[in-house]
C-alpha cells in the first residue's frame, strides 16, 4: 500500500514537472513574439520619427489660428468710403455719424439679415462691410466654414434704420 501511494504520489509531482514545464516554454515563446512585435514597432516608430523630422527641418510658413477669408473678401480701402454729400444727406435724416451709426446698426441686425444658416456648429456673422453710399452696403459674412457675400439697401428716417437684403451670393 506505501508503494502504491509513492508511486501516485510520484506520478502527480511528474505530471506537474511536465505541466509547469509546458506552461514556461508556452510563456517564454509568447514573450518572444511580443518582443519581436515591440522590435517592429519600434522601428517603425523610428522611420515615422524621421520623417517627421525632417519635414520639421523644412520652411513652411507660420502656422496661424486666426481666420483667414478666402482671396478677394478683404476691400479694396477706397470702397465704401461716403462721399461728402451723402454724409450730409445722412445727417439731415437724423445721423449724428453716419458710417459709424450705419455699421452699427448693421452689427446689431445681422442675424435677420444673413441670408445663410451657419454649417458644423458654427454661426453666420458679418466680417467685413462697407458703407457704399447713401443708399447701399456691401457685405462679407461667414461661420468659419462657409461664407458669401450680400449687398444691402438702408433706408434712413428719422435716425431709424431699417435694412433690405437686395442680393446675396454664397463661396
Amino acid at each position: 500500500m506505501r508503494t502504491i501511494l509513492a508511486w501516485i504520489l510520484a506520478a502527480i509531482f511528474l505530471f506537474l514537472a511536465l505541466y509547469f514545464y509546458w506552461k514556461k516554454n508556452d510563456a517564454e515563446s509568447r514573450l518572444a513574439i511580443a518582443d519581436n512585435k515591440l522590435a517592429e514597432t519600434h522601428h517603425e516608430l523610428d522611420q515615422t520619427q524621421q520623417v517627421a523630422d525632417s519635414l520639421e527641418s523644412m520652411d513652411f510658413p507660420p502656422d496661424t489660428m486666426e481666420l483667414v477669408p478666402p482671396n478677394g473678401v478683404n476691400f479694396v480701402d477706397q470702397l465704401g468710403a461716403l462721399s461728402e454729400s451723402d454724409i450730409k444727406k445722412l445727417k439731415g435724416k437724423g445721423l449724428r455719424s453716419p458710417e459709424a451709426d450705419l455699421m452699427n446698426d448693421l452689427n446689431r441686425k445681422q442675424r435677420q439679415l444673413i441670408p445663410a444658416e451657419g454649417t458644423m456648429g458654427g454661426t453666420m456673422t458679418i466680417r467685413d462691410s462697407r458703407i457704399l453710399n447713401d443708399r447701399y452696403a456691401l457685405a462679407y459674412f461667414e461661420d468659419g466654414h462657409d461664407g458669401g457675400y450680400m449687398v444691402l439697401r438702408y433706408e434712413v428716417n428719422n435716425g431709424n434704420i431699417s435694412w433690405r437684403v437686395v442680393d446675396s451670393s454664397r463661396l
